[in-house]
């Protein structure tokens, strides 16, 4: 079985304590104890009286800000796409120019993002949110995380790291590529035997190299 915990903890969860809020920070608090619930307990436990009684507040007052639990799932969907945008502006800007090491570093920070919160990453991309236009605030972040992505393959194509083609089409290769990988570790899918000789990690530079053009070390 895959020990999740030799993993650096790059988004972590605050720890959240049973008290009175304010109004003006509830909604974010009861976003952050939700995925406190998600990291301990699972998806199974999750509803928004549980949020409310670990916040510290009254049963109905989660409603003022969600209308029911799959309001605050698209929150919390919405929260795991904004911790991965936020690594990947800072990737970006640290290797301003250097956009192999952004394909790479981003691509780290996906997995890492996914081992370090298995239950967040399933529900930032498990769409129950069926009707994704309801959520303007998702589908914005979601479309900024495509746009990083999207830009990390021109400059990669710009350098010949990437052959010439459609760069929205190379964004969805590299995405599914690398979601693909995260889901099949968290899914319990890569045999035992595998993950003994490679570090996810690993499994990942090598699918990263069968994309590009020039090598990946794992250095980067």
């Amino acid at each position: 079985m895959l020990n999740l915990s030799k993993y650096a903890v790059l988004y972590p969860v605050k720890n959240m304590k049973q008290k009175k809020y304010h109004h003006g920070n509830l909604k974010n608090t009861l976003i952050q104890v939700g995925i406190k619930i998600l990291a301990e307990e699972g998806i199974g436990a999750l509803s928004l009286r549980k949020v409310a009684k670990n916040a510290g507040v009254s049963h109905a007052a989660p409603y003022a800000h969600f209308k029911d639990k799959r309001a605050l799932i698209a929150a919390m969907a919405t929260e795991g796409h904004t911790r991965i945008y936020e690594k990947n502006s800072e990737i970006i800007e640290v290797f301003a120019d250097m956009p192999l090491q952004q394909l790479v570093k981003t691509a780290c920070a996906y997995l890492d993002f996914g081992m370090d919160n298995p239950d967040l990453f399933r529900i930032t991309f498990s769409g129950v949110v069926e009707r994704e236009r309801d959520y303007p605030a998702l589908v914005e972040i979601t479309q900024k995380n495509f746009e990083i992505l999207r830009e990390i393959a021109l400059r990669c194509q710009a350098e010949g790291i990437f052959d010439a083609d459609d760069a929205d089409l190379l964004a969805v290769s590299l995405w599914g590529t690398v979601h693909g990988l995260v889901s099949l570790i968290l899914q319990g899918q890569i045999s035992g035997e595998v993950l003994a000789h490679n570090s996810p990690r690993k499994l990942l530079l090598f699918s990263l190299n069968q994309m590009t053009r020039v090598e990946v070390g794992a250095g980067l």
